[in-house]
């Protein structure tokens, strides 16, 4: 029978105080794939990953979440205002050419 290894309160304590850093201080890992052939670019396909705490990625001038429409409740506000003043605009267009 396999014998379970007990995970002791040092080792938590050690993987705790390492994502605290990690998620204190960020990390990035990065990275690009090239596919060409005679000097024709075919594909290009740019990997990022951070891992930061939100609070250290503001710090740093990241909050893309913030006006991802996916993400952000807020943005799909701000983008539906933006469709319905084009709209309306193009509706006014419409009417003066007519």
């Amino acid at each position: 029978m396999a014998q379970q290894k007990m995970m002791h309160a040092t080792e938590a304590t050690n993987l705790a105080d390492i994502l605290e850093r990690v998620l204190d201080k960020g990390i990035v890992i990065a990275g690009d794939i090239q596919i060409r052939i005679a000097d024709v670019e075919l594909l290009t396909i740019k990997i990022r990953l951070m891992v930061a705490s939100v609070d250290k990625a503001m710090e740093m001038g990241i909050n893309w979440w913030q006006t991802d429409s996916f993400l952000s409740s807020k943005a799909r506000e701000t983008e539906t205002e933006k469709k319905i003043e084009e709209l309306e605009a193009e509706v006014k267009k419409l009417k003066t050419e007519a």
